[in-house]
């Protein structure tokens, strides 16, 4: 018997949830019988689900997947099944990967572009661990979005009117939520270390423990559908959007990686004195060099680059910094053996799979490049210029003109990635905002 039909078995479960995260991140799948999913031990869907957008069109170039439109098989991996704990029924959620009928894995899955990465760390006898911090905000249900989004009234009876960065007071607003995401955590293995309230008013952020980077992204992809199902129980939105509110800071993902060495596990960023290695600065450098081009997958969407602004506590460049808030890429005060890179660049809104995987390939890059970083920065990193891409076009063009990171990734998966993105950035742009409508309608 498998371990998912004993778990169903185990866990007296009725209905199966066979997902996996698209594009965007989003859960797609099916919802069937335990006993058809425990039959079958697996599910078919079309490839065409990799060229959905978040407004679920279909790009007008599909070069990426097959003519036909075929089925491909989804297998489930027992380590990913978990209950379903806001579900009326006994409900379990599978997490699939995605292969083709003669074995072969589909490559523009996200979940097969990290373990793509994960491989190339493995032959060199290296094994990354990350640790993510999301961040995201609770707001008022919001049924027209011409409106803009508003804080959500909690237990005084009162909104946030002004930010409460690390307030007590401020989390206990809403503990009658807090206390249903943590118990829906704990029934689905999701390892939350910490929670604080942020600096935008009714902005959260959660801590992950660290550990294998597919589980990461898994738990980080669970996180979010828990957190909205978490606060939806309490008429309240939770949301991930990058820059939700205009007046208050984006929400962020930092990515935490370190590389241990996979037989000894000792940390190759520091050496047997415990000071930094070679592979550490390399590290950084690659991520200097490669990470702009890399920044659609940290900043997928139109709204992500709404975040990225000079003075708003979002990185501007790749700067590296001891301890340095202001730099996209921070070096944490650690012991030898917690010697780290935080990763600063991503959106809450990034794909946690895409993002991870772009984050650790461009260190990858770097260490077997044997890159040099530039001098760390001292002071505000805000001063400096500008070193990212500022629109979502512009960091497409440079996902497709990185030879480097096509190699990494799979030219069928950046094609299939930017065909989405670009069809979503066409769609947008179709669209015209109430700003323009009240500054230029009647002065142009």
């Amino acid at each position: 018997m498998s371990e998912i039909h004993q778990f169903l078995r185990d866990h007296a479960i009725s209905e199966v949830e066979a997902i996996i995260p698209d594009m965007a991140g989003i859960p797609r799948g099916k919802i069937m019988p335990a006993e058809k999913y425990a039959e079958d031990e697996g599910v078919r869907l079309p490839e065409s689900i990799f060229l959905q957008t978040v407004t679920g069109e279909n790009p007008r170039d599909a070069s990426a997947i097959h003519p036909s439109q075929i089925d491909i098989d989804l297998v489930g991996d027992p380590r990913t099944i978990r209950v379903v704990p806001w579900a009326a029924e006994p409900t379990a959620q599978v997490i699939h990967d995605c292969f083709y009928d003669d074995g072969r894995p589909v490559p523009m899955s996200p979940r097969y572009v990290l373990r793509r990465v994960l491989d190339l760390y493995a032959a060199q006898g290296w094994q990354p661990l990350v640790a993510p911090e999301l961040e995201f905000y609770l707001v008022e249900p919001n049924l027209d979005p011409d409106y803009p989004l508003k804080p959500p009234v909690g237990r005084s009876g009162r909104p946030e009117i002004g930010r409460q960065a690390y307030s007590i007071a401020a989390v206990n607003e809403f503990d009658p939520l807090f206390d249903d995401l943590y118990a829906f955590c704990e029934a689905q293995d999701i390892d939350i270390d910490t929670l604080i309230h942020e600096d935008g008013a009714a902005q959260i952020e959660i801590n992950l423990i660290h550990g294998n980077p597919v589980d990461l992204a898994d738990q980080v992809f669970l996180f979010k559908r828990t957190a909205r199902e978490a606060a939806l129980c309490h008429k309240i939105y939770a949301t991930f959007m990058a820059k939700p509110l205009a007046a208050e800071p984006g929400s962020a993902m930092h990515i935490h990686q370190s590389v241990v060495d996979s037989t000894t596990g000792a940390n190759v960023f520091s050496d047997a004195a415990g000071e930094p290695t070679a592979l550490f600065t390399a590290h950084i450098a690659g991520l200097q060099k490669y990470l702009p081009a890399a920044m659609s997958l940290f900043a997928p969407n139109v709204n992500s680059y709404r975040r990225i602004t000079r003075y708003n506590m979002a990185p501007i460049n790749v700067q590296w910094g001891l301890d340095n808030r202001t730099a996209g890429l921070r070096v944490p005060l650690s012991d030898a053996q917690n010697r780290r890179i935080e990763n600063r660049l991503g959106g809450a809104d990034a794909n946690p799979y895409l993002a991870i995987a772009a984050s650790l390939a461009c260190g990858y890059l770097g260490m077997v490049e044997k890159l040099q970083p530039t001098a760390p920065v001292v002071g505000s990193a805000y001063e400096l210029p500008f070193g990212l891409p500022m629109t979502l076009a512009d960091s497409l063009a440079m996902l497709r003109g990185s030879a480097a990171l096509l190699g990494i990734f799979g030219e069928r998966f950046v094609a299939a990635y930017a065909a989405v993105k670009e069809s979503e950035y066409e769609t947008f742009l179709r669209v015209i905002s109430s700003w323009e409508r009240e500054h230029l309608l009647l002065n142009v």
